[in-house]
């Protein structure tokens, strides 16, 4: 899992990009995470607590997002995604449901949370 952090020094916005399949988990630390190191240092004690305690699922909850960790294992996924809906789906929406979900291992997830504070905090 590779992201690219990027920041516009005119406007003191902070980006990241990543591979299709984690676009999501991109969105979700320039936006939910974006510069509050009291958040992402929330984030890097429930990882600690995942290494831990591995069969235990763990939980971040956002306004937007939601974080769980559980066996190694991290999803991140939109509050408003169509999983254990009864409804059927249109086909052209599993695009979008491939964006609003992706799934991701614990220490992968880790590096990725460390990179972005150690970014955030250089520049």
């Amino acid at each position: 899992m590779e992201f690219e952090f990027t920041k516009n020094t005119l406007l003191g916005e902070y980006f990241v990009r990543s591979s299709m399949e984690h676009q999501i988990i991109a969105r979700w630390l320039q936006e939910n995470m974006a510069q509050d190191c009291t958040k992402i240092d929330h984030i890097l004690e429930l990882i600690a607590q995942a290494h831990q305690y591995p069969a235990k699922e763990w939980v971040w909850t956002g306004e937007e997002r939601m974080v769980s960790m559980s066996n190694y294992e991290v999803t991140v996924q939109d509050n408003t995604n169509f999983s254990g809906c009864d409804i059927e789906l249109d086909a052209n929406l599993s695009l979008y449901e491939s964006e609003s979900m992706a799934q991701c291992g614990l220490e992968d997830f880790e590096s990725a949370i460390i990179q972005w504070r150690e970014f955030i905090q250089r520049y």
